[in-house]
């Protein structure tokens, strides 16, 4: 009976197993069925987003299409763009290069010539110097300086070079003034002097040179006072020509007790500038006084002018006078012919006998005939 039992319980044992393994396989088919629609709706959600991202991706591709074809448009704007300020910019730096070269080579032309020049210079210095060595050669210097200033600045008639006073001196200039008197100027300053205080390396040289140029100054002011200043022939002041203008500005700086003696021996000393100043007012002093002597004669002119006018108005009023008498003896007349006519109204106007005017006799003209011959 245990047997059976147990045979029944394994039979039914088996039958459940079975029945679980049907009722498995059967959820495993609903499932795999189950799986397989849900795989089928994924591939075709899967299928449709494809086709969207596809499509996407093929609107996407045409956005960067049409976007790099713009960009590559507007690259190709910009680079020719860029290209044509670039050759402007080239071209007119090679002009701006092309121009600043030539004005550096007429730089240096003239840099070149400038050097020629000073080169020139520096031998017509050393020539200078040789020349201002020599005081005969120095001394023309100086005059040559004193004439082109004079020259320049004065007519002809109005100065004299190496003019004669009375005492056989002989100035190196003679300024005529409107009065008739010469203003001497001289032209020979002593160099010599000067150029020693210049080279002078210590103070005793420096001071021997001061001393000595004190001599020289003040013994050529004593000879131009001497012999250019002369009373009632030449001016009362004379001028003596420093032809540097250093030089004038060291006798103001150092010598000033020179310049003191000059000023009372009525000589004063003169720079070419200051030359210059001279010749401008001597040349306003000789212009003022043609100025008057014009004044004077227009003067004269204008009296005469005055009396020719007094002479028309004594004529202009003869013949008003005369024109008044015409008038009067005009009035006269018409007053005659007034009364003439009125004379002849009135003999017009006679009634002769009571007769009526129409019945007046009528006096015939006497007949014209022709003269014979003989008559």
């Amino acid at each position: 009976m245990i047997d059976n039992f147990l045979l029944t319980l394994a039979g039914a044992t088996v039958i459940l197993l079975a029945a679980l393994l049907a009722a498995a396989l059967v959820a495993a088919r609903a499932l795999r069925q189950r799986d397989r629609q849900a795989a089928e709706a994924r591939m075709a959600e899967l299928a449709r987003l494809q086709a969207e991202t596809a499509v996407r991706i093929e609107d996407m591709r045409d956005m960067l299409a049409g976007r790099q074809a713009e960009l590559h448009r507007a690259v190709n704007e910009r680079l020719d763009s860029v290209t044509h300020h670039l050759n402007l910019s080239m071209t007119t730096t090679r002009q701006h290069t092309v121009e600043s070269l030539q004005k550096l080579n007429e730089r240096l032309a003239v840099i070149d010539s400038a050097q020629r020049n000073i080169t020139d210079l520096a031998s017509q210095v050393t020539s200078l110097q040789g020349v201002l060595a020599n005081k005969q050669s120095r001394g023309a210097f100086g005059q040559g300086r004193m004439e082109l200033i004079i020259q320049d600045g004065l007519p002809k008639d109005c100065y004299q070079f190496q003019f004669t006073l009375s005492n056989r001196s002989r100035p190196d200039c003679a300024v005529f003034l409107p009065d008739g008197r010469p203003l001497t100027v001289d032209a020979k300053f002593p160099l010599e002097a000067v150029t020693a205080l210049r080279e002078a390396k210590g103070e005793d040289d420096r001071k021997q040179a001061a001393t000595r140029v004190r001599q020289d100054v003040s013994r050529h002011i004593g000879d131009i006072a001497e012999k250019y200043l002369i009373p009632g022939e030449t001016q009362d002041l004379a001028l003596m020509f420093v032809p540097s203008e250093s030089i004038y500005a060291e006798l103001h700086d150092g010598f000033d007790d020179v310049l003191q003696k000059a000023f009372r021996a009525k000589v004063v000393i003169v720079s070419p500038s200051l030359l210059m100043l001279a010749i401008h007012v001597i040349q306003q002093i000789q212009r003022d006084a043609r100025m008057r002597e014009a004044a004077d004669k227009i003067h004269a002119e204008v009296g005469h002018l005055a009396d020719d006018i007094e002479r028309l108005h004594e004529r202009v009023m003869n013949l008003q006078r005369h024109f008044g008498q015409a008038n009067e003896d005009v009035r006269q007349i018409l007053v005659s012919a007034e009364k003439v006519e009125k004379r002849a109204a009135r003999i017009r106007d006679v009634e002769f006998g009571g007769e009526e005017r129409g019945d007046a006799v009528v006096i015939p003209a006497p007949i014209p005939r022709r003269l014979q011959a003989g008559e």
